[in-house]
């Protein structure tokens, strides 16, 4: 499925692979805070750490200086960390007021996301989150006495509800009041929980007897459910196109001309196709993208992840 992004989620993605100035994707040495929240498994999971002035007498009024993020994620994911990275370096915030920064900030900031695609926003509130507990422990700040309920090991704790992505019943009963969830549908976009096999929907102790638990039973919801397409282990992956060879390589031409190579363009450079074997797409970058020290960073993040969104997961892109 080919996601409708706002312009600016595809010009902070598109600067963040480009490594340009200003930008926050990269690992941060020693740093005050470090969060991390998802798996590598479940297809998203990110890396967020961030660096203090310290106040010399009051740890609670560090104030946040910078921030970085490593994402293993989708344009929405990289557009998404990038978002909250700038809010709060913009803000001046200390790590407990960052905690205010939530997912419906970074969807504002970012002009507007696909419903499918909201839980990236609040996989970057969840791994702050993490980084500012972090930080807690290691300045000797009491976040219980501030009134703050971080629940550091919550998703290794408790009943797991969802075993396709691993996600505890007092987690997902934590997002439900959190993000108002109210649907089976809204819980998936949200956190994806339910969006794989599906089985946790309705069984005993599932997704909608949580619901029920928290907001009282209603009657079914009318959305239509929404399933996740899971990725398989890299073992068992057969490197076949989901489509016949010429309608493959028509998709590829298509989604790179409308959607790559403007991007690519407007920084002078451009990208051209000279093979495509099995799901190995086969590029060179031209103009000032194929001079660029980043050439083949920009082939993995951009144009690679770009075709596993819109065309098949399972496409990989090969410098030439």
């Amino acid at each position: 499925m080919a996601w409708e992004y706002s312009e600016k989620t595809k010009e902070l993605f598109i600067n963040a692979v480009q490594g340009k100035p200003g930008t926050h994707l990269g690992e941060m040495e020693s740093p005050d805070g470090l969060g991390e929240h998802g798996s590598i498994a479940c297809g998203d999971a990110m890396r967020f750490t961030f660096r203090v002035r310290r106040h010399p007498s009051d740890p609670t009024q560090d104030v946040i200086t910078s921030a970085r993020y490593l994402t293993f994620g989708c344009t929405s994911a990289i557009a998404a960390s990038e978002a909250l990275c700038t809010l709060i370096e913009q803000g001046s915030y200390t790590p407990i007021q960052a905690l205010q920064v939530s997912n419906q900030d970074i969807v504002d900031f970012l002009g507007g996301l696909p419903e499918q695609k909201i839980h990236c926003s609040v996989m970057g509130a969840e791994a702050l989150e993490a980084a500012v507990f972090n930080w807690a422990q290691k300045r000797g700040v009491s976040l219980s006495e501030l009134g703050i309920d971080i629940r550091a090991h919550e998703q290794e704790e408790g009943r797991v509800v969802c075993k396709c992505f691993s996600l505890t019943e007092p987690y997902i009963r934590r997002k439900i009041r959190e993000l108002n969830l109210r649907s089976i549908p809204e819980i998936t976009h949200a956190i994806k929980a339910g969006g794989a096999c599906m089985a946790c929907h309705h069984v005993p102790g599932g997704l909608q007897d949580l619901l029920d638990d928290t907001w009282g039973k209603v009657g079914a919801a009318s959305k239509e459910l929404v399933q996740i397409s899971m990725p398989q282990p890299r073992e068992s992956r057969v490197p076949m196109p989901s489509m016949s060879p010429y309608r493959f390589a028509k998709k590829i031409d298509g989604e790179i001309e409308a959607y790559v190579r403007p991007m690519l363009r407007r920084d002078g450079g451009d990208v051209e196709v000279v093979d495509i074997k099995d799901t190995l797409v086969y590029c060179r970058l031209l103009g000032a993208c194929g001079e660029c020290a980043n050439a083949s960073r920009t082939l993995e993040m951009m144009v690679e992840r770009a075709l596993k969104e819109r065309v098949d997961e399972r496409i990989r892109v090969i410098r030439v």
